[in-house]
């Protein structure tokens, strides 16, 4: 066993539904404008070029039910997405082999300090302070490949207080998750353990304190996050 100097951090990991046991997380990427509609609403050209991914930590994903607003922001966006869990990796995966390494699908928000984010692209600079602050990835739990398949289309729809905000389909994503993890792993070894959010349709907006955000996809069930 390993003399840590300090105690090693605890292992983040998300419920299965319908099981006890967890999904141990190694790495969380994210895709830019994987939805047309959105690419617009942001003021980008929704024509299908290269994709882009950004990170969070893996201790932002929370599945608490809780978004704390966080400091140094007066405008948090939210952005309603899917993600896909890996049970394995390896690179240059090819597309035609790339669901095989799925363990399942959940539900999840890429909470974004958008005027944070907005000044770090104003500077040229990264946008982690903007995306991969302590809890920005509220979600739920992963459904097994085994339980549900792989989704490839499906209503996608965000509430705020009642209000639908975000609305569109999994088969309007520009690139799917086959062509997703091929193209991570020509330029990262995805691993057991990796988690990719797959994109947000059009519609992301701001929340205060107080609001009920209500997230679900035709399939997956649905998720509730207050913001505290």
């Amino acid at each position: 066993m390993a003399n840590y100097v300090i105690e090693p951090p605890e292992i983040v990991s998300l419920p299965i539904q319908g099981s006890d046991a967890a999904f141990p997380v190694r790495r969380v990427y994210c895709i830019g404008r994987n939805y047309a509609a959105h690419a617009i609403e942001m003021g980008h050209d929704p024509d299908r070029e290269p994709p882009f991914f950004f990170q969070k930590n893996p201790n932002n994903l929370d599945t608490s039910g809780d978004f704390p607003y966080p400091p140094h922001s007066s405008d948090v966006h939210h952005e309603a997405e899917m993600f896909v869990a890996l049970k394995t990796g390896g690179t240059n995966i090819a597309v035609e082999d790339a669901l095989d390494h799925v363990y399942g699908y959940g539900l999840s928000l890429d909470m974004t300090r958008r005027d944070l984010q907005g000044e770090m692209k104003k500077m040229g600079r990264p946008w982690e302070i903007g995306k991969a602050f302590e809890r920005s990835a509220p979600c739920g739990p992963i459904h097994p490949v085994s339980a549900v398949g792989h989704p490839s289309e499906g209503h996608l729809k965000l509430t705020v207080n009642g209000e639908t905000r975000q609305e569109g389909d999994l088969n309007q994503m520009i690139w799917k998750v086959p062509e997703m993890i091929s193209y991570l792993s020509a330029y990262f070894e995805l691993a057991p353990g990796d988690v990719i959010q797959s994109g947000t349709p059009a519609g992301v907006g701001p929340v205060v304190k107080g609001d009920v955000m209500v997230m679900s996809v035709d399939g997956l069930g649905s998720l509730t996050v207050n913001v505290t």
